[in-house]
């Protein structure tokens, strides 16, 4: 009988397999998952038969129990599930080296729950492939981390509960096709808020008298008549934008048409006099020095530049 060898590696992709396989040698067996094996149902065609008449089948999320998901293995993974079932039987250990991430560390967790293995499981993790990283990796491994499988399944059923009930109203109103997830159903949130808001908006009408005037020195300048018989003229701040109307409490006189004109009229004819010259110093300071992230939003405001020709310009030498 050969001897076991010491570990069935996995990975997630075929290239870092290869990669990695040639930093540990013939004492391991490296194999990629080619990602998830398992994940929700993408069809009704993989919902189990004895489930398909739940309600929540349609969804892959039990909602009527703790939200608790239904995973299934596709077909096309069930062929890798049985040639890695096949390569625990020639080794002593488990080792899951799937990405660094929450999803790596989801996949790593199914990939314990298809395969059921009777020999000892654990995980590695790297930053990055090389012969020094791959080798203390192996040496210094760890238990799968539950906290971060929970993460990464509670977005994945958030996903799911939104998407599959807000992608269909976005095919209805905008286009076939779209998806919506945990994210863009944020985004439609305020849409749809914005939305209301444009909804129960109503206009007002006001009449103002502007008058267009020359200095002395020749020097145009605009005129806006602010009170009439001691009432202040109503504006457009004065208004209520829910209900159309002038604000409550607001003591202000709201001219018509026919009162505007009749205004004008009545005081077109009179002298003009400034009263009063009003004068304010103003301090302007120098924007500071741009900042990497500055420099890049003024280019692309100014220049339609994106970020990378922004970089590529600033690091040009002369």
């Amino acid at each position: 009988m050969a001897a076991l060898k010491k570990a069935l590696v996995i990975v997630e992709s075929p290239a870092k397999a290869k990669k990695i396989a040639g930093f540990l040698g013939d004492d391991y067996i490296v194999r990629a998952s080619m990602g998830h094996i398992r994940d929700l149902p993408s069809s009704a065609s993989e919902i189990p038969p004895a489930l398909k008449k739940e309600s929540w089948a349609t969804l892959g999320v039990n909602v009527n129990d703790d939200f608790d998901p239904l995973y299934v293995v596709p077909a096309e993974k069930k062929k890798l599930i049985t040639e890695l079932k096949d390569g625990l039987k020639k080794v002593s250990e488990l080792v899951l080296a799937t990405d660094e991430d929450r999803e790596g560390e989801s996949i790593g967790w199914h990939l314990v729950q298809v395969l059921k293995p009777t020999v000892p499981v654990s995980r590695m993790t790297f930053s990055e492939i090389t012969k020094p990283a791959i080798l203390e990796a192996i040496r210094n491994t760890r238990q799968v981390d539950e906290n971060l499988v929970q993460a990464q399944e509670t977005r994945r059923v958030v996903d799911r509960l939104y998407g599959y009930t807000l992608s269909p109203l976005l095919w209805k109103k905008i286009a076939r096709g779209l998806s919506a997830g945990r994210v863009q159903s944020v985004a439609v949130r305020l849409l749809v808020n914005r939305e209301i808001e444009r909804m129960k908006f109503r206009s007002g009408r006001f009449w103002d008298i502007k008058a267009r005037l020359t200095a002395d020195s020749g020097v145009p300048f605009e005129a806006l008549l602010q009170s009439l018989g001691g009432r202040r003229i109503a504006s457009g701040r004065d208004f209520d934008e829910q209900t159309g109307r002038l604000k409550a409490g607001a003591d202000v006189l709201l001219l018509s048409e026919e009162q505007a004109r009749a205004t004008v009229q009545q005081i077109e004819k009179l002298p003009w006099v400034v009263s009063a010259v009003e004068q304010k110093q103003q301090v302007r300071r120098p924007y500071p020095p741009f900042t990497t992230s500055t420099m890049q939003q003024e280019a692309n405001r100014k220049l339609g530049l994106s970020a990378r020709q922004t970089m590529q310009i600033a690091q040009l030498e002369e």
